[in-house]
């Protein structure tokens, strides 16, 4: 009986819509505890262990922690694009009325971060991470309002998704126009060619998905080797995959549903564990009170609060959208503190900004110390406000 129960429970983890975020939070601890211990060079060693395959034309032997961050991410990001792709099919951001104020929301949210940043570290080395701010964390951020449950509206849970699904397109942009290295334009034809054959195979009908995958993962080498960030390659493959408006499955939502327990259970987990595993010392303590720890926290905590809730504010006066329904603007105002959630996408920009190991692992700090103080005040004000409407 007790096995039973043990199986019913371990079940109902991995189906919640908050596991991904719990099991995200456990393995940044766990990181951090190792990164921190007697076991640090062991974990270092293992996440620097090159394997794959290399000669003088195929160039695939890369360290644990660049398969975990440029292969597994293209995944996650061929995730967020089948998202994205839905969402503008059929979702919230299939018509313009509905779709305008997480649009503008996510643009103001992100915008203002951006700006904070480059303000404080105009002239600094750390200039060029301004990306750092912008991006809210899908999994953390739902994990979060998941936890909720019925004391926020059910259509703030659906804005807060649109929001960062816009988000993470800004994002991705934002990363292949601004930080992607020299380009090689051959690899970058023969990636634009894949592309064009998997638009076209589109065009005249094909379900099956392996007619996607395979392309896309060819893709993924010769983007690798273009100079453009390699996980564009899943969002690409992403907007070829046929859907349709109505309630009938397409390969789309097939694939979405095959990858989003792997995504959010194997692979953010993997990102975070080998993102986060940050030796603490006093040098980067000190780095969190430095232009660019300021430009993160600041950022991610201010910024992105009223970002979002004054571009929201602008287009209900204007017209052009009305807030969710049963939302009020102090819920609005909660929403914007958990935008300020970066993590997973601010610690990959984190990492494509700088040079300097030291730089990065100040960013990262900055992130996670700000990521988690963002989901704690996001979580209790809303908490809070919705103990207080059940009141009245």
């Amino acid at each position: 009986m007790s096995k039973l129960i043990n199986l019913r429970s371990f079940k109902n983890f991995f189906e919640s819509s908050s596991g991904g975020g719990i099991l995200l939070f456990v393995c940044v601890l766990l990181a951090l505890v190792i990164a921190n211990s007697y076991y640090s060079d062991a974990l270092t060693g293992i996440l620097n262990t090159s394997f794959g395959y290399e000669n003088d034309t195929i160039h695939l032997k890369y360290s644990l922690k660049q398969w975990i961050d440029d292969g597994l991410m293209a995944i996650f990001f061929l995730l967020v694009g089948l998202e994205i792709k839905r969402e503008l099919v059929e979702g919230e951001l299939a018509s313009p009325k509905k779709a305008a104020l997480p649009i503008f929301a996510a643009i103001g949210g992100a915008l203002l971060p951006a700006g904070i940043y480059a303000i404080l570290n105009h002239g600094q080395p750390t200039a060029h991470g301004w990306g750092i701010p912008m991006a809210t964390d899908i999994a953390f951020a739902l994990a979060v309002i998941s936890l909720l449950g019925n004391r926020v509206p059910a259509s703030l849970k659906i804005f807060l998704a649109a929001l960062a699904i816009v988000d993470d397109l800004l994002a991705i942009l934002v990363i292949a126009i601004f930080y992607s290295s020299a380009l090689h334009y051959t690899y970058l034809l023969i990636a634009l060619g894949l592309f064009l054959l998997q638009l076209l195979f589109n065009k005249i009908g094909i379900k099956n998905l392996i007619f996607y995958v395979v392309p896309g993962i060819f893709m993924w080498y010769f983007i690798h080797h273009s100079g453009i960030h390699a996980t564009i390659a899943g969002v690409l493959t992403a907007m070829t995959i046929p859907t349709t408006p109505d309630d009938k499955e397409s390969p789309l939502e097939r694939l979405e549903h095959l990858l989003s327990k792997p995504v959010n259970f194997i692979i953010i987990p993997l990102f975070a564990f080998a993102n986060t595993a940050i030796i603490l010392h006093h040098e980067m303590i000190q780095g969190l009170t430095s232009s660019m720890g300021l430009g993160i926290i600041l950022g991610l905590l201010v910024g992105k609060s009223i970002g979002i809730l004054s571009t929201c504010w602008l287009c209900v006066k204007l017209g052009i959208s009305s807030l969710p329904e049963g939302a009020s603007w102090k819920h609005m105002f909660g929403v914007g503190l958990l935008g300020g959630i970066g993590f997973t996408m601010s610690i990959f920009v984190a990492m494509l900004s700088f040079d300097d190991a030291l730089h990065i692992e100040e960013a990262k700090l900055a992130v996670l110390l700000t990521s988690c103080a963002a989901g704690l005040l996001g979580y209790f004000y809303l908490a809070l406000l919705g103990k207080q409407n059940k009141q009245l």
